[in-house]
């Protein structure tokens, strides 16, 4: 991977799924260790951006194979369940 001359770098798709980081996250950098490391900007208003997150990051999640055949009301509650 390489830096541009404008000094972007592209972060692979299964880094940002596994961190969590969606379209239009702010992030920062920051130096630990000798090393570089990016986090997601945790804003001011807290809760409603994490939230908005989590949503974002199950959606369509539904569409799965193992939800295949489920009613809505089992995959609601299927969270809460010991299944």
């Amino acid at each position: 991977m390489r830096i541009t001359s404008k000094g972007q770098v592209t972060i692979p798709q299964a880094i940002r799924k596994k961190a969590g980081l969606l379209p239009h996250t702010e992030v920062e950098f920051a130096m630990v260790r000798g090393q570089v490391v990016l986090e997601p900007v945790v804003s001011s208003t807290g809760d409603s951006d994490w939230a908005m997150a989590a949503l974002q990051k199950a959606r369509g999640t539904a569409n799965e194979p193992m939800f295949r055949g489920w009613t809505t009301d089992r995959i609601v509650h299927f969270p809460r369940s010991e299944d």
